[in-house]
């Protein structure tokens, strides 16, 4: 985020409240920060304040009378106050007196705009008059746990989005719009992909079959173009005692995140598995290994499970239950960048394949809040420098995020753009001389030595939920040939024709064509209308014409009638493009 803009978008969150309070003076503030594209604020709204008029005029109602605010020029004035004062200036605001409590030392920040005070440390425009009132929008009200808690009181969290010029908020507006037309919660269900149960609970999604093979199609390749470069299949439970995270370091940084389980027979408490690294460092620990053996490589796809707060799901792309491509190499130091070009090879060809372009961040470690990572220093210099000469060696387009690494070590996060031009981050290899010092993990060397060998974490997708959250949107439902649940419609123009659509679609499924056939008792109109809204890739078309000619017209999608064909040259056809993945 732009510095300018981002002071823009933290005193409009000042801005908003100011104007909340003078329509409801005993509103309750919680916090408004500046986030990216906008801002918001947490508050504790009277019910009144929504009204009959619901949301939408209360939005409205705030956003008028903020412009005539900013119109007055009014100047942000930033002033540092003991505690003892602080307290008496907001002795009116629990939450801000809770702030002022959990703040160190004995001196706060405060601004003030017009007649409002708040209590912050600053980021502010000097003037209302730097900001152009027709350049932001306030958008939503949702729900927020005060302090992202869910055992604390729920806050009415009111969004508005901001930006520098009025051009910038149209363009995003209609962005949005298209944003919405893709979301792959409805999608999802409109395509009949996956569902969501009360009775199985939040956060937990139910494939059907079509979705189940949307899955199993992406997995099956992100596995073979890792089985070519020598990974090979391992499997391992759900459970385990806590023991396993607690050596790995993940029960000291992730225990509140870990669902439990115990067990009848001896109470013992296990752990539903969170992710997938310790267990397989179990298998490498089963044996003694030589550095001939090296590098070791395994790969499994399976489901992990983690208590996200109810709050933060939100369709496929947080979820309880999560899906991971997952795979952990063991290699020497001397290894690593051998097999770091292989991922990035796969990851290259994947993201090609599937038509999204893609860019690396180093996440590193950082200097500030070092406590929250493990291993030596030494070790993470080491590290970060391997990562960055990968990155360069492979020409990758590249920038370095501090503060962003995992706690056992930096990681290259493959960041995709998608239709929208907006980014996510999805693969990513990691780097991680940490965790197999803390199993004792071991190697023994040409000259006989043991070793620790460096572990390099690996998920192609992420994991399959969030993955397909975005590629839904991405392609708006609209999968390739290959990825299509059903690739080909047969669609016959009346009763008399249903015989030879069968046949049709008995020779499209000998050749391991996913084809359905639309025999219903509808208007031919409507049934290329339903297959248009699956977003099937091809329609065939059959009539009296295409019985005489032992022939199929075709209708592809995004391009309409292509005309009449053979079907053995049509089944040429759909085969190279599903083998070439067109």
């Amino acid at each position: 985020m732009e510095k300018n803009i981002e002071k823009i978008r933290h005193s409009l969150a000042h801005i908003m409240a100011s104007a909340v309070l003078e329509f409801w003076p005993k509103v309750k503030l919680g916090i408004g920060p500046a986030i990216d594209n906008g801002f918001y604020y947490d508050m504790a709204l009277p019910t009144k304040a929504l009204g009959e008029g619901g949301n939408e005029e209360f939005l409205q109602k705030i956003e008028n009378r903020m412009k005539e605010l900013i119109k007055e020029n009014q100047k942000f004035i930033g002033k540092k106050v003991s505690k003892i004062i602080a307290k008496k200036l907001f002795k009116n605001q629990p939450y801000k007196l809770e702030i002022i409590k959990d703040l160190p030392g004995k001196i706060v920040g405060t601004y003030r705009n017009g007649n409002f005070i708040d209590l912050c440390k600053g980021g502010h425009v000097n003037n209302t008059s730097e900001i152009d009132f027709n350049a932001f929008k306030l958008t939503k009200i949702a729900g927020a746990y005060w302090k992202g808690n869910e055992k604390n009181k729920m806050l009415t969290r009111v969004y508005g989005v901001a930006f520098g010029e009025e051009k910038e908020l149209i363009d995003y507006l209609k962005m949005q719009e298209e944003a919405e037309k893709r979301d792959h919660r409805v999608l999802g269900q409109k395509l009949d992909l996956f569902i969501f149960s009360d009775l199985l609970g939040k956060g937990l999604p139910l494939f059907t079959s079509k979705g189940t093979l949307l899955r199993d199609l992406l997995n099956d390749y992100s596995q073979e173009l890792r089985r070519k470069k020598g990974w090979q299949k391992v499997w391992s439970p759900h459970i385990t005692k806590n023991d396993l995270y607690k050596t790995s370091g993940h029960w000291e940084k992730f225990g509140n995140e870990l669902f439990l389980v115990e067990s009848q027979e001896t109470n013992n408490e296990l752990v539903l598995k969170p992710m997938n690294c310790p267990h397989h460092q179990q298998i490498y620990a089963s044996r003694i290994r030589s550095y001939k053996d090296l590098p070791i490589k395994y790969m499994e796809t399976t489901t992990v499970y983690r208590d996200e707060k109810a709050g933060e799901l939100l369709g496929l792309s947080r979820v309880r239950s999560i899906t991971q491509d997952d795979s952990h190499t063991f290699c020497t130091p001397d290894q690593i960048e051998k097999i770091y070009q292989e991922l990035i090879e796969v990851t290259k060809e994947f993201y090609e394949k599937i038509g999204m372009k893609i860019r690396a961040r180093l996440s590193f470690r950082g200097k500030t809040d070092v406590k929250k990572y493990l291993g030596e220093p030494k070790l993470w210099k080491q590290a970060e420098e391997i990562l960055l000469k990968i990155a360069k060696q492979n020409n990758l387009d590249y920038f370095v995020a501090e503060n962003e690494a995992a706690f056992y070590g930096p990681k290259i996060d493959f960041m995709v753009t998608d239709a929208l031009k907006r980014e996510w981050q999805l693969a990513t290899p990691q780097l991680d001389f940490v965790q197999p010092k803390r199993f004792n993990l071991t190697y023994t060397d040409k000259e006989g030595k043991e070793q620790t060998p460096v572990m390099i974490h690996f998920a192609l997708m992420g994991s399959i939920e969030r993955f397909l959250s975005v590629y839904i949107e991405h392609t708006a439902g609209a999968f390739p040939l290959w990825l299509s649940p059903v690739q080909i419609a047969v669609i016959p123009i009346s009763e008399k024709h249903s015989e030879y659509a069968d046949n049709i679609k008995k020779e499209l499924e000998k050749n391991d064509i996913r084809v359905e056939l639309k025999n219903e008792n509808e208007t031919l109109g409507k049934k290329i209308r339903e297959a248009e809204i699956q977003k099937i890739p091809y329609l065939l078309i059959l009539g009296d014409k295409e019985i005489q000619n032992q022939s199929v017209s075709v209708r592809q999608r995004g391009k309409g009638d292509t005309g009449a064909i053979a079907l053995d040259k049509f089944i040429e056809k759909i085969r190279e493009e599903i083998i070439r993945k067109i």
